[in-house]
């Protein structure tokens, strides 16, 4: 089970499961919206999520015609992004994750649009959009 909250901590929710998928995405949206180098999500099942509270406190912006990302209108943490094309998926920003629950291996994603003033020095496995399927 996880658990996490904004940074105000109106908004609470819970995951009745674990992790699935862990990335660091440095596409151009998510170094925006994230304001860092790139933003680290953990996949999760849509189903086994559930707000706990602040659900009046959601904002929803549709970032692209793929994703809706939701934060908080209070303190602005951005919660989580939820693909459109993914109906069972969910990704929870990791910085409003609890803990250090475990996780797979991570990777990066949208490599090829990652910011050039940034330098990738670990050695997960890079992918220039998305890895296969």
């Amino acid at each position: 089970m996880l658990s996490g909250h904004c940074e105000c901590g109106r908004i609470r929710y819970q995951v009745d499961t674990g992790i699935k998928d862990f990335s660091h995405c440095h596409c151009s949206q998510c170094r925006r919206l994230h304001g860092a180098a790139y933003a680290t999500f953990a996949g999760v099942a849509r189903d086994d999520f559930r707000y706990l509270s602040g659900e009046s406190d959601i904002s929803v912006y549709a970032s692209s015609e793929r994703n809706d990302r939701v934060f908080c209108s209070n303190c602005g943490s951005a919660i989580l992004c939820a693909p459109k094309d993914e109906p069972d998926a969910l990704y929870l920003s990791m910085s409003t994750v609890e803990g250090n629950p475990p996780r797979p291996a991570a990777y990066h994603a949208y490599v090829g649009s990652k910011a050039e003033w940034h330098e990738i020095t670990d050695v997960l496995e890079q992918f220039d959009t998305l890895p296969p399927d």
